[in-house]
């Protein structure tokens, strides 16, 4: 039997997906006792009973100095910034995407633009930002747009250039005008393809946030990274890690049930 044709039980399934953090946590767990044994002050890799007692002060005593949570507040603006960018990422790439990809002069005029912009790297235009939308809030979301909506923009255009042309044909036969082809000949078919472009930008948008968090900000997940590394806390860092990566996990499955919710078909199509 060929390797190529074996397929695992749930079980199996459910223990291959476990491993690779059983023997990271394992892994990680060996090397911290390890450095501690040599020197119990180590601040590399603490314990698991170093990231809890962070993780309570963070996020379940307020901050002496502020009176907040800090893992929460800090949650919650990080993810206000993230949703605005994402939001007007999401809004851009739905009405340019579907346009370049349906009009023949308007993708002549705003193709090659949008391939150009989405060459920039967006690190390199922070300074820019800050300097003309100052230091709040405006700038950290610009970047957000910046380095994931043209990206988003070129796939969605892609989508409606892949659709059948006799789709257009017919409905161009049954006198649809230009509106309502848009409306309900592409629309339906690039929404389930717009749902995983988004999935895929996450990464992206998160990296760009705690970018822009790091350089300027006083309040943040990325802003709390940074401010704790001078003190080498990684019992802090570690742990506000994986909760952003957690963050990201939930956000990427509750899109995904969503698209599947909402549009059925499209999981069909994936597995066709």
């Amino acid at each position: 039997m060929r390797w190529i044709n074996t397929r695992p039980g749930r079980g199996a399934q459910l223990t291959l997906l476990l491993l690779p953090f059983v023997l990271l946590i394992a892994a990680y767990s060996a090397g911290s006792v390890a450095r501690l044994a040599e020197n119990p002050s180590d601040k590399l890799l603490p314990n698991l009973a170093g990231f809890a007692d962070a993780i309570n002060r963070m996020a379940f005593l307020p901050d002496p100095r502020t009176g907040e949570y800090l893992l929460w507040s800090d949650t919650v603006a990080s993810l206000i910034r993230l949703f605005a960018g994402l939001g007007i990422s999401t809004v851009m790439a739905l009405v340019l995407g579907m346009a370049i990809g349906m009009l023949p002069y308007l993708r002549a005029l705003l193709s090659p633009f949008v391939a150009v912009i989405s060459m920039v790297p967006p690190l390199a235009v922070l300074p820019i930002l800050f300097i003309v939308m100052g230091l709040g809030d405006a700038s950290k979301i610009a970047l957000i747009v910046i380095g994931v909506a043209p990206t988003m923009v070129r796939d969605l255009a892609l989508k409606a250039l892949e659709l059948p042309r006799e789709q257009i044909i017919k409905a161009e036969t049954l006198g649809g005008s230009s509106w309502q082809i848009a409306l309900r000949v592409v629309l339906p078919q690039i929404l389930p393809r717009l749902i995983t472009c988004l999935r895929l930008q996450l990464s992206p948008a998160w990296l760009f946030l705690i970018a822009a968090e790091a350089i300027s900000s006083d309040s943040g997940l990325g802003y709390r990274i940074f401010l704790v590394r001078r003190y080498l806390s990684m019992d802090i860092i570690f742990p506000y890690v994986v909760w952003i990566t957690l963050l990201a996990v939930v956000t990427n499955y509750i899109l995904d049930r969503v698209r599947i919710a909402v549009f059925p078909w499209s999981e069909l199509e994936k597995q066709a």
